[in-house]
């Protein structure tokens, strides 16, 4: 499929190509969505079960998924950690560094594009790729299929799943995306307040939450119901480092794509740092700083960033919305399970 230009990767397009060929409804029976989000849609081969799910959340968690037994989605991608990892890069098998930061795991079901540059197609189409990548999980996916079938214990949950004991890299994909489709936040202060509880947020909160719908503009790309429309804008972060990261570019080769990156969920935001691809903003303050100035000027940089000329009292409140609104009592705090021996 030719890739759309810049300003098409909208959930809009995702919905309606997903709607067209390969997704369904979600279960409300299987996968529970929090107030405030909208109906969970899943491809049409890969309808969540219990079964599949639970496989999916063992996956997740073993470190027997990488070459030296070190490193699992986990690793990258913790629950204590926002579904992140804290760092401003992934770490790796042998202590290996990645160029970008790990992004969210939150809500990532309603996502099309999966990783920063939108190179895989839904969770099934990235959920393999740390597992094979020489500088993540360093095993190739043959030998992750030999490596998971050696181990008994996963005989029975492979046969709950999927109706036999065997071990494909289709099963795992599946089987992994399934259990990250259900890693959902929604039911934050801002979800109660907009339905009506006027306690539900602080005053300073409020007035960032109209500086987030106004003048800050943020909207305009962390937009919908999980704060992000699905595309890839460029902000000029990093455009002045001596190799700086083409982004999008890499994967559409479309030139109006240099330096792009998806929008991420600003669900959780505030347990997610440290931020941008990259993670060179430590904290929420700094982001809302970089914003503020407008950016790192560049020929591509996205036409919804300017200078914001906002005082400091409205950067705290722009803060206080995005770290009291957008965070969860219902936080999807999901810890490690007994792993197959």
């Amino acid at each position: 499929m030719t890739q759309p230009p810049r300003r098409l990767a909208l959930p809009a397009l995702a919905v309606v190509l997903c709607s067209l060929a390969v997704c369904l409804p979600a279960s409300g029976q299987v996968i529970k969505i929090p107030k405030g989000l909208k109906e969970l849609r899943e491809p049409e081969d890969n309808p969540a079960t219990a079964e599949k799910i639970e496989l999916g959340k063992l996956l997740y968690f073993d470190k027997r998924l990488s070459s030296d037994d070190t490193v699992s989605c986990a690793s990258c991608h913790s629950p204590d950690k926002g579904w992140s990892n804290g760092e401003a890069f992934a770490t790796g098998v042998d202590g290996q560094k990645g160029g970008r930061s790990a992004p969210t795991i939150i809500n990532s079901g309603y996502q099309r594009f999966q990783f920063w540059d939108g190179r895989a197609d839904y969770l099934e189409g990235q959920a393999l790729g740390p597992i094979a990548n020489p500088i993540e999980m360093n095993l190739p996916l043959d030998e992750m299929v030999r490596k998971v079938s050696a181990i008994k214990g996963y005989a029975k949950p492979f046969e709950a799943a999927f109706g036999t004991p065997e071990v494909t890299q289709d099963r795992v994909a599946k089987a992994i995306a399934s259990f990250e489709r259900t890693v959902l936040s929604g039911d934050a202060p801002y979800d109660r307040y907009k339905a009506g509880d006027q306690e539900a947020l602080s005053e300073p909160a409020k007035r960032g939450m109209k500086l987030f719908f106004g003048k800050a503009n943020c909207s305009a790309c962390h937009s919908g119901h999980s704060f992000t429309d699905g595309g890839f804008h460029n902000l000029g972060v990093g455009i002045k480092d001596a190799e700086p990261d083409v982004g999008r570019f890499a994967v559409s080769k479309q030139e109006g794509d240099k330096g792009s990156f998806k929008t991420p969920t600003l669900r959780e935001i505030a347990r997610t740092a440290p931020y941008m691809h990259d993670g060179r903003l430590k904290t929420l303050e700094e982001v809302v700083d970089y914003y503020d100035k407008g950016g790192e000027a560049n020929p591509q940089l996205d036409e919804e960033i300017y200078a914001l000329k906002l005082t400091a009292e409205q950067k705290a409140d722009l803060v206080a919305f995005l770290k009291e609104g957008l965070s969860s009592e219902a936080y999807p705090d999901v810890k490690e399970p007994k792993l197959p021996e």
